[in-house]
């Protein structure tokens, strides 16, 4: 057995992503770091990760790319398997369906959400069935469950990513490989930055907007010995605004 668990997190550069990787670090975690493109804060997240006393390994492809994930991943496998994979990777292109381009605005934002999703897990569930032990986490958002005008193509995606949790869940709970996924609602993060504030936040409960730590904290409860009875599950982080 591993003497460190490792936790593969995508699009971690940043954001809820990066969030978790610096809680997962503090709680015993060795960091597989995956990112697009920012190097720069890949390496700010990362030598945050090592302060904290823990190894980071910076893992720049595209999770929707299957030949870059499988050339990325599958070296890293043969020598060591995750506990745990964070799947995080996201974003979003927002309008209205009547003007949504199919390849850049449709395709792309599922391609990212549902194929990375698909990429990055089946991989290591085929390592992780060895052992007979994991936990699958999907980052998927308050969108997905309720709807949100103006984004079908994220609500559709995050609502996919939902389902897949539950049917990837029942596939291993015999194996006691969890699978659950966290609905973030909103949170304070560069996605999140224009939004308009005034209007949104007399509809959330709470008052205030999320911050990434919120998040990452239910992540790791979820990657954690006390939650080995929890599998199939959505766990709102939300501020109330979708009960």
């Amino acid at each position: 057995m591993d003497t460190t668990p490792i936790a593969l997190i995508t699009g971690a550069s940043k954001g809820i992503g990066a969030a978790t990787a610096l809680i997962l670090a503090r709680d015993g975690f060795d960091i597989w770091l995956n990112y697009r493109g920012d190097h720069q804060a890949a390496a700010t997240v990362s030598e945050a990760v090592v302060a904290l006393g823990r190894d980071c390994r910076l893992l720049p492809f595209d999770v929707a790319d299957s030949n870059a994930t499988t050339v990325a991943l599958e070296p890293l496998l043969e020598e060591a398997t995750p506990f745990a994979v964070i799947n995080n990777a996201g974003f979003a292109a927002d309008t209205l369906m009547l003007t949504m381009d199919f390849e850049r605005e449709w395709k792309r934002v599922l391609s990212v959400h549902l194929d990375g999703f698909f990429l990055v897990t089946k991989l290591v569930l085929a390592k992780m069935l060895r052992k007979r032990r994991g936990r699958v986490v999907n980052i998927v958002s308050t969108s997905g469950q309720a709807g949100m005008a103006g984004q079908v193509n994220y609500s559709a995606a995050k609502a996919g990513l939902i389902g897949a949790t539950k049917a990837l869940a029942q596939e291993m709970g015999k194996r006691d490989i969890l699978v659950n996924a966290v609905a973030p609602g909103f949170i304070q993060t560069d996605m999140t930055n224009d939004l308009p504030w005034d209007a949104i936040l007399p509809k959330i409960p709470l008052g205030r907007v999320g911050r990434p730590e919120e998040v990452a904290e239910v992540v790791s409860f979820l990657c954690s010995a006390k939650a080995t009875y929890i599998t199939g599950q959505t766990i709102a982080v939300n501020g109330g605004i979708y009960m």
